[in-house]
């Protein structure tokens, strides 16, 4: 009858829970002492009822953090389930405000005095128990005992506690006894939980995080070189694994190092395109390597820093905007569906900068080196290769967001993703044998609108004019290639469906054309085409099941019509069952 009655708050609930996570059929454990004499000690200075006659002694606190956390969109994802499911507390000062508590309840006369002078119960922002469930006594005597800690702590302070305050404390203490001993006991060993894993905790300034993709893909049909060769139809077993070392000094800054290996290949060595390449790639041959360092840090005020030695990537600090970019270990299982290509210009050793203007505008921004760690003339830091991004977003709300980007580079225009004539660079090494400087300037547009709770719009749009700096020698039969230019664009549309059948799944649908040369003045040989003069699609559709916080698999197939935009080829399709494993 009692749980028909107490309608508390989200702090109850969620300490019920983490009480009550272990199993039901193991026994109660033994009655702690300090949680009653806390209790004692608290009424016979009040002159109420005793439960005991045992001196006092404090109970004592659990540890709280000082920092969570929080690994960027390019590393989790926004699909990242564990992420996406916290909530924060903040506290309610009246009953009232807990709008499933009806005034004609016993619980709400019990409480309300005793919330609205002590503040004693925590409630969620939005003001709701979410569910509108009744709560057990064990769930009701945490919250009872929050309230009596906290006239406690008052009465020790000497701040005036009323007396008829007392006796409600009194009366449900004595009705919820057993409840609080139970309770008392929990705490207990929770605290002894605590005290065993910070004395066996890896470092007590760095948290240790690992990733591991296993993909089963295979390739079902498609053709090359303009349909004068099929396409091996064979599956592969691969997987890409990462170790993270997350470390931070002072609370507010972070260093993030990155190990990493895998077997998963490069699909475009078999298919002849960068179309279609996969997002999980690795092909380390489980050669095992530091990938990535990153050390970041408030520079000042709403303005980060980032440093990277080793290793770095444009979406390290410019955020890509796509709900489905999870670097390939969540959301889409292509390269090119997590993101604009633009993104992909740019890698090495540089630094980068994030900040936020009026709360609603964010800027970011950096350099990255290729050979930025190289000595050699025609590297290093400002004598090689070398990519500068700047984009500016608005965000007026966690619903919507559009960010305009812009892309400067020298020798760093190939992105991995579309024709080989998009990456031109890649493309005249293989078709010539010849290295070619290429000078580049990107311009971007990507938003993503979250309509629904359970649908988020998506997409993007790039083009890129590039130009090369010096003559192509391709041999004395043919003619010296001369400078030129090229016009190269790409976009795409994504359709998400988050908590689609259940929550923490995710199916969506990727419709674009990655990047192709739509125009280009280069006199290649006459064989050659100098643009791509067809029309090829990407299709990708995906279903991300969660087994539970740190498994989930998805099932995806990438289409690829017209590969390399050549209508000669047969469509490219690969299918692949990925599975996210986390820690």
């Amino acid at each position: 009858m009692i749980n028909r009655f107490f309608l508390l708050n989200p702090i109850i609930l969620g300490l019920g829970m983490i009480l009550f996570s272990a199993s039901t059929t193991q026994a109660l454990p033994q009655q702690d002492s300090a949680f009653r004499e806390s209790r004692d000690d608290f009424f016979r200075r009040q002159g109420t009822i005793s439960l005991e006659e045992k001196e006092t002694s404090p109970l004592p606190k659990l540890p709280t953090p000082d920092r969570n956390f929080q690994l960027r969109q390019s590393r989790d994802g926004f699909l990242n389930p564990a992420s996406r499911r916290q909530s924060s507390m903040s506290q309610v000062t009246s009953v009232s405000e807990l709008q499933d508590i009806s005034p004609t309840d016993w619980a709400y006369e019990a409480l309300r005095g005793l919330v609205e002078r002590y503040g004693c119960i925590v409630g969620y922002p939005d003001r709701t128990f979410r569910g509108n469930r009744a709560l057990s006594r064990y769930e009701f005597a945490a919250g009872l005992n929050a309230c009596m800690n906290t006239i406690e702590r008052l009465i020790q302070e000497n701040v005036a506690v009323l007396r008829e305050d007392i006796e409600k404390l009194k009366r449900l203490a004595q009705e919820f006894e057993q409840e609080l001993i139970a309770l008392g006991a929990r705490l207990s060993n929770l605290e002894e939980r605590v005290a065993y894993l910070e004395d066996h905790q890896f470092s007590t300034t760095t948290k240790l995080t690992g990733e591991f993709v296993v993909g089963l893909t295979g390739i079902t049909s498609g053709e090359r070189d303009g349909g004068s060769e099929e396409i091996n139809k064979v599956t592969n077993f691969g997987y890409r694994g990462r170790l993270e070392l997350n470390t931070t000094f002072d609370g507010n800054d972070l260093l993030y190092t990155r190990l990493a290996t895998g077997t998963v290949p490069a699909y475009s060595d078999i298919t002849g395109t960068f179309e279609g390449e996969l997002g999980f790639s690795q092909p380390d041959g489980s050669d095992l390597a530091v990938e990535l360092i990153i050390y970041e840090f408030d520079l000042a005020e709403n303005i980060r820093m980032f440093v990277e030695p080793v290793g770095g990537a444009f979406d390290d600090f410019v955020p890509t905007v796509n709900f489905l970019d999870g670097d390939g270990a969540f959301g889409a299982i292509s390269a090119f569906g997590s993101r604009n290509p633009l993104y992909y210009m740019g890698e090495g050793p540089g630094i980068g900068f994030q900040g936020r203007l009026f709360e609603v505008f964010e800027w970011s921004g950096g350099y990255l080196a290729t050979d930025g760690n190289d000595p050699s003339l025609g590297a290093g830091m400002f004598n090689g290769p070398y990519g500068l991004i700047g984009q500016f977003a608005y965000e007026p709300s966690d619903r919507l967001k559009v960010a305009f980007t812009y892309v400067h580079g020298y020798n760093n225009l190939d992105s991995g993703t579309g024709t080989l004539r998009s990456n031109f660079q890649t493309f005249v090494e293989e078709e010539f044998e010849q290295s070619v400087n290429t000078v580049n300037n990107s311009y971007g547009m990507e938003f993503t609108w979250r309509i629904f709770d359970k649908f988020v719009l998506g997409g993007w749009g790039g083009f890129t004019s590039t130009r090369t700096l010096g003559p192509i020698d391709i041999g004395e039969e043919f003619d010296v290639i001369q400078r030129g230019k090229l016009d190269i664009w790409n976009w795409a549309v994504t359709l998400a469906f988050p908590d689609a059948f259940k929550e923490g799944d995710t199916g969506a649908i990727i419709v674009g054309m990655e990047p192709w040369v739509s125009k280009a003045d280069i006199n290649f040989p006459d064989d050659l085409r100098r643009t791509d003069q067809d029309s090829s699609f990407h299709i990708e559709a995906i279903y991300q099941y969660p087994i539970n916080d740190n498994i989930a698999i998805t099932p995806g197939i990438i289409v690829i019509t017209e590969p390399d935009f050549d209508d000669r080829n047969e469509a490219l399709v690969i299918g692949t069952i990925r599975t996210t494993f986390t820690f």
